[in-house]
């Protein structure tokens, strides 16, 4: 099982098209979860750590799409770790219901994209989240992380902060970075919020930035936001 690391006490697992991560302090915790079938490939990474299934303590959840929340259940169950996640998506998830309808940007990818979470694809497992976040938050996770909304892709979208390394920014699919090209996520449930939501975080400072598809950019991340999404405004305390 591949496992990168992207900076100290933080690791990418690449599975296949989307990218589930692990921050190694004060236990382990991971960031999604990948489709259905993926929790043997992240034990697996957990493995490669040096690590064992109970070490896992946290499980924090970007958003709904059955490519985050695949597995999630299973890892539940196998770890006996607790579940963040926005309460918008986890009322859903609760049901086994892992989408809402969506609109693609233009583009063949997109449309596949679209088409791959709006078709026939089997519900995933319900699952019970542990801790159900309104809004902005502190976690008292992995040292402290910063849950902001990041809604546009899914109503209940969650980006984390984690303040190490200059700040590590995990995007889930606010946007993504197709082979080094960043950009705008690739389906929306509302496009004119996922567009403030870019402003928004392209305001924040951090160095890193950990996609849900495609790689993570190391160093001035935010610059990179900055210079793809000019005009973009700090959020309000209530939003951080």
């Amino acid at each position: 099982m591949a496992v990168t690391q992207v900076a100290a006490n933080l690791y990418r697992i690449p599975l296949g098209i989307v990218n589930a991560y692990l921050i190694d302090h004060d236990g382990l915790t991971l960031i999604d979860t990948g489709v259905p079938g993926s929790a043997p490939k992240i034990l697996a990474a957990v493995a490669a750590l040096g690590r064992r299934p109970a070490d896992l303590g946290h499980i924090l959840v970007t958003h709904l799409h059955i490519d985050h929340t695949g597995s999630l259940a299973a890892l539940k169950a196998a770890t006996g770790a607790k579940v963040w996640m926005h309460a918008a998506d986890a009322a859903l998830v609760r049901e086994g219901r892992c989408a809402r309808p969506l609109l693609p940007v233009p583009g063949l990818l997109p449309w596949a994209i679209h088409t791959f979470l709006m078709g026939d694809s089997p519900p995933i497992e319900p699952v019970e989240t542990d801790h159900v976040l309104m809004g902005a938050a502190e976690l008292p996770v992995a040292g402290g992380v910063s849950a902001i909304p990041a809604p546009g892709h899914s109503a209940g979208q969650l980006a984390f902060l984690w303040p190490r390394h200059g700040g590590v920014l995990l995007v889930g699919d606010a946007a993504a970075n197709w082979r080094g090209r960043l950009g705008p996520g690739l389906v929306f449930e509302d496009l004119d919020e996922g567009g403030r939501t870019l402003l928004r975080l392209a305001a924040l400072d951090f160095q890193i930035a950990c996609f849900g598809h495609g790689s993570p950019i190391v160093g001035d991340a935010s610059g990179a936001f900055r210079a793809r999404w000019p005009g973009a405004r700090r959020p309000a305390a209530s939003e951080l």
